[in-house]
């Protein structure tokens, strides 16, 4: 019977959790995991992304760019920012058509499907785009240039908050 101080102290101090709202309890912890797996996946391509060449221009004076890779980041960053526009664009047509589709007293589950897919394929296409930029950007650097873009990029990811 030495146990019942100490089941005693635990049902006080479950009390005020016992209390919150059933319908919410979880909810938190749900998002939180949801929030973890998501920045889990993309993670490899946030840390690829500080080589962006709108990033790295805005960064020219710290990275001491030459004017030869001013240029070649200029010409990166404005094919790529067309490209994502473009595909962007489309995607937002397309999830505009997801919504139209929904709105129906019985949606055609076939029409939602095809612009889902659609939406989809748009966002990747705009994401390839600013990626394979990064990617070609971060080739113009010298090693010192990405050997500090790379500790940029693991401070920010390391404190995300702080920055």
């Amino acid at each position: 019977m030495t146990c019942r101080p100490g089941l005693a102290a635990l049902m006080l101090a479950a009390a005020p959790l016992a209390a919150q709202q059933p319908q919410l309890m979880g909810h938190d912890q749900s998002m939180a995991d949801h929030m973890r797996q998501m920045e889990q996946m993309m993670a490899p391509m946030m840390r690829a992304m500080a080589f962006t060449p709108d990033h790295l221009l805005a960064r020219k004076d710290s990275l001491n760019l030459t004017p030869q890779q001013v240029t070649r980041l200029t010409a990166l960053r404005d094919a790529a920012q067309s490209t994502h526009d473009a595909a962007a664009a489309e995607a937002k047509a397309h999830m505009d058509g997801v919504g139209q589709a929904l709105m129906v007293a019985t949606p055609d589950t076939g029409a939602v499907k095809m612009h889902f897919q659609a939406a989809h394929s748009a966002m990747g296409r705009a994401q390839w785009a600013m990626l394979s930029a990064a990617a070609q950007a971060r080739g113009v650097l010298t090693d010192e240039q990405r050997a500090r873009v790379d500790r940029w990029a693991n401070m920010m990811m390391d404190h995300p908050m702080e920055h």
